[in-house]
């Protein structure tokens, strides 16, 4: 995509732009000395082109030289283009090769857009073929294959590039060789094959027949392509020539590329084999990428001899100046083997190797009345026609071919039509729109935020551009909002409840552990947002997950209430239950616990503990009949039976006789073993 130079001591010749052909009319809009986008001063003009003019200018912001191309005034104001320009700059942006011309960026400056692109100073490969004519074998192969490395990764990378031709090589002065114009092709949509300018037939020589005929191209498109410039390369002229555009299309599709040998007949046979396979007429003969194009030239490179390699044709012109316009004629092209015509002749030294004919599928036949010579002859001279009837046969054959052709693109598959807007319509009315239109739809459904479902969002092409009956217009049609709906994760494990999210284009959220009862521990026990919710793609769902029962710590109650342990134990989830009958203790108060299991360690909730509870001492009767008695007698009596006695002088002060005249408590009151019984004496 960049302007070339040749620099020569202090002086610089400036080459054509690889972009574009040269038109003989100067541009207008001279923007020499201005500053474009506030960063970019236009130093020269470069060249001239059709829908473009490139500048050389400097990058201020980073101090060095850029190639800068300025879309002419009535394309960019023109939707469609400004639409696909951005959409194609973008995808050659994408591409990061040493082998393509870098762009840096993409701009607009008072309705002029432009490109921002790396500046190569060097040659095209038009100029060096133009100047040195056919190039060796080894020559060749050393421009193609980096040729075809820079096509394979933006092949890889989903781009097509679509006007592989010798001036969108170039080769620079260091040697490195570079492709440019990467997908701008597409973008004007308004260069048809019914163009009979300079620039465009330029470029229909190179156009593969599925283009041609359908309007369709895919990565063997830019293949062929590339194998008519090889061709090129190695004799020294096009593949195809003639005095209008839709003459070259028709034996682009009619006649296909001639056999190499029919204009350098003492050229390799392998190198020969290769060029067939690579301008094969039917797309499934051709290798399936560039990378495997490359892969066949470097085979061929290995299989060739050092004389081979570096053996240059001297009379290719001469030989190519002899030939008949046969070219242009209907002529039946097998796709699946060689013909007689295009066998070398017995004897011939063959040296396609078995690892090569492996690649090479459906090499087409020599161009029919071309000798081919597999020996080292220079020369391969026609057959002199027959002078009564050769004139009335060619007016014959060129009415028949100027009526084919004009009704192919006049009222045939090749007439233009235009795409009609469908965007926001159903997809059925918008597919019924572009079969009337001589359009096949093809339909690709993607969600949408903004446009119901059912509805297209896009095509492409756009709408208003003009292609040929037959193209397949893509709709894009809307599934409406991109939604996914929450699973229903409860009791499933972690691990497989992140699977399950993942597998409906959720994440996890936020990951909460609590106890649970009732789930096991490990598994999940709720989702923020529940199951059933409609997400977004990517929305964190928030998940509890259980740790199990919650272990309860065990108080001692021994020697306490039982109503305080039951309350305590009960609040935190334990069942307090009685362990048999209420027993007597002499130290634990009645209602009291004596004995707990367990006494202390954790449960889980609704365990049980077991107590015993006691009934306080044993309890005995005050004995009878200790009224009366003497004092010291009846304690005695009390002690003997397992009571505490205090005796109490009473009566008289000063006058005691020790009897006993009250017992308290009284008399036969029961009351706890060991309990005091006190005595007052008169």
């Amino acid at each position: 995509m960049t302007p070339v130079g040749r620099r020569t001591g202090v002086h610089e010749v400036r080459s054509p732009s690889p972009y574009t052909q040269l038109v003989p009319t100067a541009s207008t809009d001279d923007l020499v000395g201005e500053l474009l986008d506030g960063r970019y001063r236009v130093i020269e003009r470069l060249a001239d082109g059709g829908m473009a003019t490139v500048y050389l200018a400097v990058d201020t912001r980073l101090d060095r030289e850029v190639a800068l191309k300025v879309m002419r005034s009535h394309l960019a104001q023109d939707a469609t283009f400004r639409s696909r320009f951005h959409r194609e700059a973008r995808s050659a942006a994408r591409l990061s090769h040493p082998g393509v011309v870098a762009v840096f960026d993409q701009g607009e400056d008072e309705g002029r857009m432009f490109l921002a692109m790396e500046y190569v100073p060097g040659q095209t490969l038009r100029e060096v073929i133009d100047t040195e004519g056919a190039l060796t074998p080894r020559a060749a192969i050393d421009i193609m294959v980096p040729v075809l490395d820079a096509l394979a990764a933006a092949h890889r990378a989903g781009i097509i590039h679509r006007d592989v031709k010798p001036e969108n090589v170039i080769l620079r002065e260091d040697g490195a060789v570079k492709v440019a114009d990467f997908g701008l092709a597409r973008a004007v949509t308004s260069q048809t094959v019914t163009s009979s300018s300079g620039l465009l037939l330029g470029t229909v020589a190179y156009l593969s027949p599925e283009q041609v005929e359908r309007g369709i191209a895919d990565a063997r498109s830019d293949v062929y392509a590339a194998g008519l410039v090889f061709f090129e390369m190695l004799t020294g002229s096009k593949a195809f020539d003639g005095d209008t555009a839709i003459n070259v299309a028709y034996q682009h599709v009619h006649a296909g590329a001639p056999r190499l040998r029919s204009r350098a007949p003492d050229a390799p046979e392998i190198l020969d084999e290769v060029v067939a396979a690579a301008t094969s007429l039917d797309p499934d003969g051709r290798p399936a990428d560039a990378a495997a194009f490359a892969a066949m030239l470097r085979t061929a490179r290995r299989e060739l001899t050092p004389e081979e390699l570096d053996d240059r044709p001297v009379d290719v012109a001469a030989v190519a100046s002899t030939l008949t316009r046969t070219t242009a004629l209907p002529v039946e092209r097998h796709r699946t083997g060689a013909t007689a015509a295009s066998a070398p002749a017995r004897g011939a030294p063959t040296r396609v190797g078995p690892s090569l004919r492996d690649q090479v599928r459906g090499a087409p036949p020599a161009t029919p009345g071309v000798p081919v010579n597999s020996g080292r002859t220079r020369t391969a001279a026609p057959r002199p026609p027959r002078r009564a009837v050769w004139p009335w046969i060619l007016v014959v054959v060129s009415a028949a071919i100027a009526s084919a052709t004009a009704w192919f693109f006049i009222a045939g598959p090749g007439a233009p039509t235009i795409v009609p807007t469908v965007v926001g319509k159903p997809v059925v009315a918008a597919e019924s729109t572009l079969r009337a239109q001589h359009l096949d739809p093809n339909r690709q459904d993607e969600f949408s935020e903004t446009v119901a479902k059912g509805l297209v969002i896009a095509t492409d092409p756009q709408a208003n551009a003009e292609v040929r009956r037959g193209t397949t217009v893509t709709l894009l049609v809307s599934q409406g909002p991109e939604r996914y709906v929450v699973p229903t994760l409860g009791g499933v494990g972690l691990e497989d409840a992140k699977a399950q999210l993942a597998d409906v284009n959720l994440v996890v959220g936020k990951v909460t552990e609590t106890f649970s009862e009732d789930v096991e521990k490990g598994q999940v026990m709720a989702t923020d947002p529940k199951a059933g919710t409609q997400l977004k793609k990517g929305t964190p769902v928030a998940l509890t997950v259980s740790k199990g029962r919650e272990p309860i710590t065990v108080e001692n109650f021994t020697g306490k209430p039982l109503a305080d342990a039951k309350a305590a134990l009960g609040k935190a989830g334990l069942v307090v239950e009685e362990a048999g009958p209420q027993e007597n203790n002499d130290t634990i108060p009645e209602g009291s616990i004596i004995r707990q299991d367990p006494a202390g360690g954790t449960l889980f909730r609704g365990d049980k503990v077991s107590v015993v509870v006691s009934k306080g001492p044993v309890k005995v009767a005050v004995p009878s009949g200790l009224v009366g008695k003497q004092a010291s007698e009846v304690e005695g009596i009390l002690k003997a039976a397992g009571f505490t006695v205090k005796i109490v002088e009473g009566g008289i002060p000063g006058i005691n006789f020790g009897t006993v005249g009250r017992v308290t408590p009284g008399e036969g009151t029961m009351v706890d073993k060991g309990s005091l019984v006190t005595l007052t004496t008169v």
